[in-house]
């Protein structure tokens, strides 16, 4: 019975290494060099190869996405960082910011794999 509960722990901890600190997002990040870490991180954008939008942990779609950062805005200033899958078109990491700009945000970051 210890060797099943030890093997789950070390299971989920291997998968919840794999997953975006914080947001429970399982991406592939693109590496950077140059990669600097942020001292904080309010909201995560997801962006997975096929277009779907993540807002934290929840799948979302453009206009709900705006609207919940225009409303989170209104009370607070929010610093968003885009995660976009390493495989993920150009122009859908654009299309997430140009969203997260619309919605009066323009403290916005790109997630990388600091290497």
């Amino acid at each position: 019975m210890i060797d099943i509960m030890m093997f789950l722990l070390v299971f989920f901890m291997l998968v919840m290494l794999k997953m975006i600190q914080g947001t429970g997002l399982k991406l592939e990040l693109p590496q950077s060099s140059t990669a600097a870490k942020l001292d904080t991180v309010t909201v995560t954008v997801g962006v997975e190869k096929d277009g779907q939008l993540h807002l934290d942990r929840d799948d979302i779609s453009a206009p709900q996405l705006t609207a919940r950062l225009k409303d989170m805005e209104a009370t607070k200033q929010v610093n968003v960082t885009i995660a976009g899958d390493k495989g993920v078109e150009y122009e859908s990491i654009i299309k997430a910011m140009d969203l997260v700009r619309s919605a009066g945000i323009s403290s916005v970051a790109l997630a990388t794999d600091a290497h």
